[in-house]
């Protein structure tokens, strides 16, 4: 990792905050939110957007790890309302459900 990507990948960390579903629900309806798997580390997958790295990206969507949120669970986080991480690479919002101990 370079000195100018772990630089990146500390600003995109510390932009990363919790935030509930009725605070993303608007963006879902404009089609801004990406789901990241839970596999997945979100910092990483942010950064390979603001870095424009098409071909891992590519990779996640392909696989189904990264993928726009769906109307499915859209309903389900409104009936559920985990805590959601979640960081912003313009315009989209990168989310995930916060892991439980």
């Amino acid at each position: 990792m370079t000195d100018q990507t772990s630089t990146l990948y500390a600003k995109l960390l510390g932009e990363t905050a919790i935030i509930e579903w009725k605070a993303l629900e608007r963006f879902w309806a404009k089609g801004d939110l990406i789901w990241v798997d839970a596999g997945l580390d979100l910092i990483s997958v942010a950064q390979a957007m603001a870095e424009n790295h098409s071909e891992t990206f590519a990779g996640w969507r392909n696989d189904g790890t990264v993928a726009t949120v769906s109307a499915e669970q859209a309903l389900d986080l409104q009936q559920r309302d985990p805590k959601i991480w979640a960081v912003v690479v313009s315009p989209f919002i990168l989310i995930q459900e916060k892991k439980t101990a």
